[in-house]
């Protein structure tokens, strides 16, 4: 992908990076020197390095690590590991392997301030820096690049990621399978290949991971498909998860895409100019409060759908979705691209703005799928068809009421699957289906 150059740290992130290595210093960092590791010496130093960490755990000594690059490759991470270095400066360059850092079966791992270089070097497949059945790892302030798969790759891990960069990845910045009570937050992810940040589980469950205030931009779907690859926050059949704060640009796909995902929240996100819908809820998804976002482009603001596959249960409240667009990264699907907010099943979609939607400004249920959805006090501008509503065979109630609508052919319409009725029902009350009811709703 297109290379560009990383922004500055913000005052946070600089502020948590350099404060490390001062702790680290009180609480008597040994210097990696007096282990015989030096950098900048060209040699691999995988065996010298292998036996510092392991000493260092066993003898419970923080390791620091001079600026510089240390070639290595296959390193075991023990357990109670602190490993610290100058932020930007002390580089590990992957020699080339299976896998640059691995930490398995530990209870505790603490990493900060480390660059880790994977050059695109062969290995490395699972991830640059790699964690299995870690309880508690801390990774902070570091900068993880070029890595031949994912940047960083979890399974079944614990803990905080924050304020690292991850950056140029041939797959996913961060990939997290079947982890628990994760804290990802305040990181940069751009430029990766396939994804950003993915959460996924190898069956439903609990996740309890909360995803927040993130930066992430340019991510491609260089795999192909629909939308399995392409999303900036990608969480699937996971449990109570938090996605909040994120800013969210240059998608493939989604902004924010869950699959399966039960009793989610989905709040104060903005998302830039994504490459279809912005942010997914759908399949067999339960219980998503998607709240208070910022949406800018994509080809449909917010999609909470699939009843079809038992997906229902939300609330879509107090969002900002303008300049929705027709054009998308494959050829439109029914009932196509241009969209505000689509929904399907036991959904109260209100106090949103919808501004430019070429098609429909919000659009309730597909065919049969549609049950008891209220769409109240939305602002509607600059839409196609202000909103428009099923009523096909099967469907059940729509209340619609207290709206603004601002549309070019038709405030309120009914389809059948692709046929769209003539009629607008805000101007013709004794033509509202029995299934709809209209109340106090106006067309400017």
């Amino acid at each position: 992908m297109h290379r560009r150059d990383f922004l500055t740290l913000s005052g946070t992130m600089a502020a948590s990076v350099l404060l490390a290595r001062p702790v680290l210093a009180q609480s008597g960092a040994t210097s990696a020197r007096e282990y015989g590791v030096a950098p900048n010496t060209r040699e691999n130093q995988s065996a010298r390095f292998q036996s510092m960490l392991d000493q260092a755990a066993i003898r419970g000594e923080p390791i620091f690590l001079p600026a510089g690059t240390y070639v290595v490759s296959n390193i075991a991470l023990p357990d109670g590991l602190v490993l610290t270095g100058v932020p930007g400066r002390t580089v590990l360059a992957h020699a080339g392997g299976e896998h640059l850092l691995i930490g398995r079966d530990a209870q505790r791992l603490h990493l900060s301030n480390l660059t880790l270089d994977g050059a695109n070097a062969p290995g490395a497949e699972a991830g640059l820096l790699r964690l299995i059945a870690v309880t508690d790892a801390q990774v902070m302030g570091c900068t993880v690049r070029r890595a031949r798969q994912d940047a960083i790759s979890l399974e079944r891990t614990g803990g905080r990621f924050s304020d690292n960069t991850t950056a140029e990845a041939a797959r996913f910045g961060l990939f997290s399978r079947d982890s628990r009570g994760l804290d990802i937050t305040g990181n940069r992810v751009a430029d990766c290949a396939d994804g950003g940040i993915i959460v996924h589980r190898s069956t439903q469950g609990r996740e309890n991971t909360r995803i927040t205030s993130n930066r992430i931009a340019r991510i491609g779907a260089a795999s192909g498909g629909t939308g399995q690859w392409g999303n900036g926050i990608n969480v699937f059949r996971t449990d109570h998860v938090v996605i909040a704060d994120n800013l969210i640009e240059e998608c493939a796909f989604s902004a924010i895409r869950s699959n399966s995902g039960r009793h989610l929240h989905i709040r104060g996100n903005q998302c830039l100019a994504s490459g279809e819908t912005a942010i997914y809820s759908e399949f067999s998804f339960e219980n998503a409060v998607i709240s208070d976002n910022l949406i800018l482009g994509g080809t449909l603001g917010i999609s909470v759908t699939n009843f079809n596959d038992g997906g229902r249960g939300a609330t879509v409240s107090g969002n900002i979705i303008r300049d929705v667009k027709t054009e998308g990264p494959y050829p439109a699907m029914n009932p196509g691209f241009g969209i505000g907010i689509a929904v399907e099943a036991d959904t109260t979609v209100t106090g949103n703005f919808i501004d430019g939607a070429p098609l429909y400004g919000i659009n309730a249920g597909w065919g049969p799928h549609l049950r008891d959805v209220v769409l109240q006090g939305n602002v509607v501008r600059n839409a196609n068809i202000g909103i428009a509503v099923s009523r096909a065979g099967g469907v059940g109630a729509v209340h619609i009421a207290d709206n603004v609508i601002n549309a070019r052919n038709g405030a309120i319409r009914t389809h059948r699957w692709t046929e769209v009725d003539t009629t607008d029902l805000a101007l013709e009350a004794n033509s509202v289906p029995a299934h709809i009811t209209l109340s106090d709703n106006r067309v400017s």
